[in-house]
Order: C-alpha cells, then structure tokens, then sequence
C-alpha cells in the first residue's frame, strides 16, 4: 500500500479527505508535474483538447482549492464542487465511511462548501488545465432553480464547462429535478443564461434510474441542447454481498460496487442519443481495464475518485499506462476509436 494512504487510512475518513486537500493546497508547488501523456490519449470533446481521457469526478475539491495540484498529477481534468450559492456546512457527523472490504465509500455530505462567492476568486486564479465546475441548489432554498442560475452566472466565466448535479442523494428532493417537467424548466433557463457566454452545460444523473426515467432524460436533453451527461452520481442500492460493518449506512454509495450499474445507465444512455452528446462515465473507476469498459460502453470521458482512497494518486498514471496497453491490445490508434466499441455488438 502507498505508505501516504497507509497513513491517512489511519485517520477517521472526513480528516483524512481534509488533510488530503490541505496538503495538496499547500504543497503543490512541490509536485513534479506528470510526464507529457501519449498523443493517443488524447480527446476533442466539448470543443475543448484533453490531453488524456481521465477526470476527477466533483467530490473531492469541493472548495477549488486543490485543483492546480491534481493537474500537475496527471488527470486531463478536474471537476470541482459541488458548488451552491451560499455557503453550507452540509449534514451532521458522521457522514463519512470507508468499506475497505467492498472497495467502496458511503457519503452523505450534504453540498458542504463554502459558496459561490469563496469559490470564485480561486477559479478566477487558474492558468493551465482543463477545469469544470459541477453547481448545485442550497439545502434551504425557496426556489432551487434559480439557485442554478445564481451559481452558474457567478462561476461560469472561470469554467470550461459547467456541471448541473440534480441527482445528490443526499439533499432531500434534488432528484427530483430529474423529472422531465421540471429538468425542461431547468434546463431551459441555464442554457438561456448562458446565450451571453456560450460553454458546454452537462448535467449529472443518478445510477438508480428506470427505462422510462432514461427515456424523459434523454428526450429533454436533446431537446435543451445541451452538451453532455455525466454518468453516474452515487447509488443509494446497496447489493446484498457488501460485507461492511458500515454498508447499511444512508447515503450514497460510490467505488467497486457503482460500477456495474453506473455502466449500465451510461450505455444505455449512449444508445439513446447517439452521437449528439459528450458522456462522461464515473462510478467504480479503479484500474485501466475499468476506464477502457467505460469508453467501450459510450463514456468519451471518465472520472474518478473513490478510487484514490484506497490506491493513491499514482493510480493515475497507472490508468493512463494500462489504457494505453488495452488500445494496443485491440489494434485501436487512438483511445478515442473505442468509445462505444461493445454497443455494436
């Protein structure tokens, strides 16, 4: 085990995520920036150039404080927040719980974060990478969409695309917002918002979704105009062979046992609107061979994160190595000529 996550393992799981940041806030400067990545990892998506496939998913720098640093660590981008208007100190503790035996963590944060207005400032800062920022509605909000707009208005001009997460399991009723009435009203307000400064919108969805439910999704995203998906959030399932003391914790569930589902959802996503919009694929994400399943079955992109508890940051470039060994594997050029490969099956 890297003896770095040996020691924040010995730390109560929220502690060692702080200190983890901390570190990679102060520290940065420090850190050797990441090899040059191979040409054939590289992907055109959102108009933007990524230099490899591989994010970190919203979570883990909730406040934009570590995001220079996990560039230089070799992700081909960052998604920072989740970000609301005013600033939240998120649910009780503890929210928090690593299940070392399931590879998976249980959280239910509840949108901590500082507000928009901490948070800007330090975006505004960025000079190199790719940077996304995943928006979201304050708990106690009268009215949930305009708290979109208010965030989106306040960040957007620091992003290269902008995250709507309407489907935390933790935020009583959010997922709501994934019904078609309401996800139309939504979305037609933020893309409205965004006629002054044209960037990519992606909305965030939840693994626990039926047919019909993807069906309505699609249909109004397509019809919004909006650039992508990112798929999946947590999942509040809880697969009866999760041997945790903790499994039976509320909240949402992430790592090893998301990825079945959350590879579900995206390919049948995929399916549904084509080639029209950019997927991002996250959930259980631990190893090239997991990243490579999800671009097969329709991710352009993936993120990561649960992952990096238990692996450590040179899970990265390791992803990046065994990538690259499963297109030379299949005889592909470019990482890009795999997305969708198993739906043509």
């Amino acid at each position: 085990m890297d003896p770095v996550v040996a020691a924040l393992r010995l730390l109560p799981p929220e502690t060692a995520h702080r200190a983890t940041v901390e570190l990679a806030a102060r520290f940065g400067a420090f850190v050797p920036p990441a090899r040059r990545d191979d040409p054939r990892l590289s992907v055109a998506a959102l108009g933007l150039h990524f230099p490899n496939p591989v994010g970190l998913a919203a979570g883990f720098d909730k406040n934009a404080r570590a995001f220079p640093t996990m560039l230089k660590l070799g992700f081909g981008h960052v998604e920072c927040g989740t970000v609301t208007p005013r600033a939240q100190p998120g649910n009780p503790r503890p929210r928090l719980f690593r299940l070392p035996e399931d590879r998976a963590v249980i959280n239910r944060m509840g949108f901590d974060n500082q507000g928009m207005d901490a948070i800007a400032p330090r975006v505004a800062r960025r000079r190199a990478g790719i940077l996304g920022i995943n928006i979201g509605a304050n708990r106690d909000s009268k009215d949930r969409t305009a708290d979109y707009r208010t965030a989106f208005l306040k960040l957007s001009p620091y992003a290269d695309y902008v995250a709507v997460n309407v489907s935390s399991p933790n935020t009583p009723g959010l997922r709501g917002l994934q019904n078609r009435d309401e996800l139309r009203r939504l979305l037609g307000i933020l893309v409205g918002a965004r006629a002054a400064r044209p960037l990519p919108l992606l909305l965030k969805i939840a693994p626990d979704l039926e047919e019909q439910a993807m069906d309505d999704i699609a249909g109004v995203v397509l019809e919004a105009g909006i650039e992508g998906l990112i798929v999946t959030n947590t999942t509040l399932a809880r697969p009866p062979w999760l041997r945790s003391r903790f499994a039976r914790e509320t909240g949402g569930l992430s790592g090893a046992p998301l990825f079945e589902p959350s590879t579900r959802v995206l390919a049948g996503m995929r399916r549904r609107v084509g080639a029209k919009l950019v997927l991002i694929g996250v959930g259980g994400i631990a190893s090239g061979a997991d990243a490579y399943a999800k671009i097969r079955a329709g991710a352009n992109l993936v993120q990561l994160y649960t992952a990096l508890v238990y692996q450590g940051s040179g899970l990265v470039a390791r992803i990046k190595r065994e990538l690259l060994a499963c297109i030379e594997r299949d005889g592909l050029a470019t990482v890009t000529d795999a997305v969708g490969a198993d739906l043509a099956r």
